[in-house]
């Protein structure tokens, strides 16, 4: 073998193990990228190179599954006024909001954007984030959104961590409202055909709440999405239900993001169709928003994802320990849900099936952490990249401890 870890503490995610298919004293052995092998650490096989991590845990690299992280400028200022008691929906309206991202990233340079999106990316891998999901959306022209999905492809070419693009209709641009229809149509006949053609983008996210996409429209726009080829996500019901859980159960989604607002009759569509729950705890807490209902989530058997959000406007954070405290803190999600939340859930709402899981044939992603409970990456939140003894990416070190 490449490598083998051994002496382990290890947490392997696997659904055909109980609960986080855990592996006191065990051992994992990676060849070529991959998991070749894992398990008592006694019947481990011989490497090339050995790797005791003295009783650490061990686990899968984190899988963030939402993020905006491809954007210019900083929005400090709507801190400060949310902070002052200045709603999302107020600041939006008074010139805030998305719109206030748009004119920062289409002025910046191709190189501009590649070199603020490599060092965010950075900084999740070195706080354990192996395979990052990053949205478009802040441009909101045909060819801008396309010039975002090409920079994305650009920062994932160079490796670690693993980069997942998706297509977001983010919002309809204040200058184009009075054609609504006609902008619906270039995003359903132009973009979303020129993202697939060119294969930008594995799935198309629609933002349908209050202030951003109809239902309709997030109907005509996912259907051109399916017709094209690509999976189907969405934010759903941050702000106000408009039945998009609904729509997204019909259609078999990957992922339902945010859900703040979610009708019962939506909870059971998602837990017909197997779509994963992603709960974004980052923007729910900064932007005072009600609790997603998890407990019902729970009872009705929908698989919950946690990601960061990561985004200018209402959770600029790329550290997903951060949001697994605030998800079992806040959001009473329990240590076993927060760890599936950012592990094998995430993968899932991104249709990654190699990503989330230590098994045989799977991607030799994962951290090694300087504690042993799993409870402590949440509980010592502040401390997460300190936590940090070793990241691994496709069986190569990314992140040493110094």
């Amino acid at each position: 073998m490449d490598l083998v870890i051994r002496n382990a503490r290890l947490m392997t995610c696997d659904p055909a193990r109980e609960g986080l298919g855990m592996i006191e004293r065990g051992a994992i052995a990676i060849e070529g990228g991959t998991v070749a092998w894992l398990g008592a650490d006694v019947d481990r096989p011989q490497g090339r190179d050995e790797v005791d991590v003295a009783g650490r845990l061990v686990t899968p690299g984190l899988v963030d599954c939402h993020t905006h992280a491809i954007f210019a400028g900083d929005r400090a200022n709507e801190f400060a006024m949310r902070a002052a008691g200045k709603s999302y929906l107020e600041i939006a309206a008074a010139g805030g909001g998305i719109q206030a991202t748009l004119g920062p990233t289409r002025a910046a340079s191709d190189d501009e954007l590649c070199t603020l999106l490599d060092a965010r990316l950075a900084i999740a891998l070195a706080h354990g984030t192996t395979t990052v999901e990053v949205k478009s959306g802040y441009d909101l022209t045909v060819e801008g959104e396309l010039r975002l999905l090409r920079c994305i492809a650009r920062s994932a070419a160079r490796g670690a961590p693993r980069v997942v693009p998706t297509l977001l209709a983010h919002l309809v641009p204040a200058e184009r409202e009075g054609d609504r229809a006609t902008y619906v149509r270039e995003l359903c006949e132009q973009l979303i055909p020129s993202a697939a053609r060119e294969r930008l983008a594995t799935s198309v996210d629609i933002y349908c709440d209050t202030g951003a996409y109809t239902l309709a429209e997030a109907r005509a726009i996912l259907a051109a999405a399916r017709a094209a080829g690509l999976a189907v996500r969405a934010h759903a019901g941050q702000f106000m239900d408009l039945g998009a859980a609904e729509l997204l159960g019909e259609l078999g989604a990957w992922s339902a993001d945010h859900l703040e607002q979610v009708s019962a009759a939506g909870i059971a569509a998602l837990a017909r169709a197997g779509t994963v729950a992603v709960m974004l705890p980052g923007a729910c807490v900064q932007l005072r928003l009600p609790v997603p209902p998890v407990a019902q989530l729970r009872a009705a058997g929908v698989p919950m994802a946690i990601a960061s959000d990561l985004n200018p406007g209402s959770s600029y954070c790329e550290v997903l320990p951060v949001q697994m405290w605030l998800a079992t803190t806040h959001f009473a999600m329990t240590v076993e849900e927060a760890w599936l939340g950012v592990t094998r859930h995430a993968a899932r709402a991104l249709g990654e099936s190699t990503a989330g899981v230590l098994a045989p044939g799977r991607a030799a992603d994962l951290v090694v952490w300087d504690c042993t409970e799993p409870a402590d990456i949440a509980y010592r939140y502040g401390s997460a990249g300190g936590l940090v003894r070793e990241v691994y990416a496709a069986g190569q070190p990314t992140r040493r401890a110094s």
